[in-house]
């Protein structure tokens, strides 16, 4: 992250140690995101913060998730295309406790389509290999490609150094 006067320095900090106006900005930033506010100014007065405290820290201040928000695995998918059968891939990564961040699909062509998902695997109740074998024996599955896994704080890590 980048400042005006140079590079940014951050702090992992006990909530419990700050102002209020802190956690009163991730509220708010939740209601946003959750469309449970519909402008920043309706976000602010639901948290109990004033907008221009909010709009001084909105873009300064995150949740930290201890759990580094878990394994990311992407895997490709090249499957019939029939009706049913994205269906039942997506929900094999539910039934497995697998939360999917992404699904990209390509316009299906000669009888198959290509897709791609990306998931949240930390919650999952069975091991990766053991749900890869699972995907793969589904019906229309005709191929599966593990393309990564990949922790979520690397992730984020590495789109900030894009930045």
């Amino acid at each position: 992250m980048q400042t005006k006067a140079g590079p940014s320095k951050l702090l992992l900090v006990d909530a419990s140690v700050l102002p209020d106006v802190f956690e009163k900005v991730l509220e708010a930033k939740k209601l946003l995101a959750s469309g449970d506010a519909r402008s920043a100014s309706e976000a602010a007065r639901l948290a109990g913060l004033s907008r221009s405290a909010f709009y001084k820290y909105k873009d300064m201040v995150f949740a930290y998730d201890a759990d580094g928000g878990g394994q990311i695995l992407t895997i490709h998918f090249v499957l019939s295309d029939r009706p049913g059968v994205l269906s039942a891939v997506l929900t094999a990564y539910a039934s497995a406790g697998a939360n999917v961040l992404t699904v990209n699909q390509n316009i299906p062509a000669d009888g198959v389509a290509t897709v791609s998902v990306s998931a949240h695997t930390d919650r999952m109740e069975i091991p990766t290999e053991q749900f890869l074998k699972q995907l793969s024996e589904l019906p229309g599955v005709r191929r599966i490609s593990r393309i990564g896994a990949e922790t979520a704080s690397k992730k984020r890590t590495a789109a900030q150094n894009t930045e």
